[in-house]
């Protein structure tokens, strides 16, 4: 199992820029072919959102400022691109695309066809829209997701780390990581009581991944300051992780973003690359 095309969104926010770095790592590590995506808001869609009063002229002035303003930023997107394709080197395959629309739209139907896509971290003070893309490929493009931290790491996928709770989340996740794991260093299987619902234990997973050749450990954590996203995160910073794998929102998204959650936290704090799936 490898990875052969991975799909890259563009933010020039210092995450995005991490992510840039962080795309060229993992396309330099699985030689894959990195696919940049420019998504710039279509001018077309100011209108409805101008309201009564405004004039003709005054609307197409609104239009005319957003096209300058996406072409501008278009253009910078374009050269952090460029400036890490020439620092990755040779033996990158790399293209890149803009094309017009929401990003929650067009990133996660983009998404379908790329093996893994690689968001930056949905830092709350940067860029609103990465959360809404996160979100919008976990839930609509079937396909899993990195999350690159807010530092480019020095390494990834050596010392890998799977959270399971026997949900369907979580075996999504563990497919998805798979390619990881065939080839780490060291592998944990991290598991806790209070994370734990319906479904296979954390020593059943230790066979079925001998079966593809992985040879893993199995670890208890105990949730921190009553928190198990802190508890996860603690744990695999023992093991000296530089990948956690886990499932997305076992429970619904409001219901995180009401009560908190693991997902929410692990967004939210983590420093490693997180592969997501659901």
């Amino acid at each position: 199992m490898t990875y052969r095309k991975l799909l890259l969104p563009l933010s020039e926010t210092p995450c995005g820029q991490a992510a840039i770095a962080t795309g060229f790592a993992v396309a330099q590590l699985w030689q894959a072919h990195l696919a940049g995506l420019i998504v710039q808001a279509d001018s077309r869609d100011v209108a409805p959102l101008a309201g009564e009063g405004l004039s003709g002229a005054m609307i197409e002035d609104m239009m005319a400022a957003t096209e300058r303003d996406g072409a501008g930023r278009a253009a910078r997107l374009r050269a952090l691109f460029e400036a890490g394709l020439a620092a990755a080197g040779a033996g990158i395959g790399a293209s890149m695309e803009t094309m017009r629309g929401r990003e929650e739209d067009v990133v996660p139907a983009q998404a379908r066809l790329a093996d893994l896509t690689i968001l930056p971290h949905p830092d709350r003070s940067e860029d609103e829209s990465v959360a809404g893309s996160l979100h919008a490929v976990l839930f609509d493009s079937g396909r899993p997701v990195l999350i690159a931290p807010r530092a480019p790491p020095r390494e990834i996928g050596a010392r890998c780390c799977v959270a399971w709770n026997g949900t369907v989340e979580s075996s999504a996740a563990l497919a998805a990581m798979l390619p990881w794991l065939e080839r780490a260093e060291a592998v944990l299987v991290l598991h806790a009581g209070a994370y734990q619902r319906r479904g296979p234990a954390a020593a059943d997973v230790l066979p079925y991944l001998a079966l593809h050749g992985v040879s893993a450990e199995v670890s208890e954590f105990a949730p921190l300051n009553r928190d198990v996203g802190a508890g996860l995160l603690g744990a695999a910073a023992a093991f000296g992780a530089d990948l956690l794998g886990m499932g997305a929102y076992s429970h619904s998204r409001l219901r995180q973003l009401i009560l908190g959650g693991v997902t929410r936290h692990v967004l939210q704090n983590a420093t490693v690359p997180i592969l997501m799936s659901r």
